[in-house]
């Protein structure tokens, strides 16, 4: 198998999580077992087996940008980085459904939020933590 070929089955994977997080988020099986554990495992167990199999004598690091550069000039460690993204930023969506779930905001306003964490990560984090303080703030009380 390829690094491309890899590639497109953790896309297909990850957005499919995604899907059932948008459309299902009070389905517990989808939202919580399928989108937040076992999606998120599998792509972790796909990142283990990229960094076990590929990192020994890979050029690079993290100790400055033109290392990461270098490192992630090698395809498998660039697919193992979009594998961590993926998996990071499901379980981010995953909590931002949980999170609202249990304070009652209701999901049509969470959907942008998932959009923007699934295409800009901290982005969508950080718009919903603004949707939760202002939900937060509008409650009488």
């Amino acid at each position: 198998m390829t690094p491309d070929q890899l590639f497109q089955m953790v896309n297909i994977l990850a957005l499919a999580a995604w899907v059932l997080l948008a459309v299902l988020p009070d389905r517990r099986w989808a939202a919580d077992m399928i989108a937040g554990v076992a999606v998120p495992a599998l792509l972790a167990s796909v990142y283990i087996a990229i960094i076990v199999t590929r990192w020994a004598g890979s050029e690079g690091g993290f100790s400055s940008l033109p290392a990461v550069a270098t490192l992630f000039g090698n395809p498998w460690l660039l697919l193992a980085g979009w594998t961590h993204y993926l998996a990071f930023d499901l379980l981010v969506g995953r909590w931002e459904v949980r999170d609202a779930r249990q304070r009652s905001i209701p999901h049509i306003f969470v959907l942008p939020c998932l959009a923007l964490t699934f295409l800009f990560g901290p982005a969508g984090w950080l718009l919903y933590m603004a949707l939760r303080t202002s939900r937060l703030r509008s409650l009488p009380g």
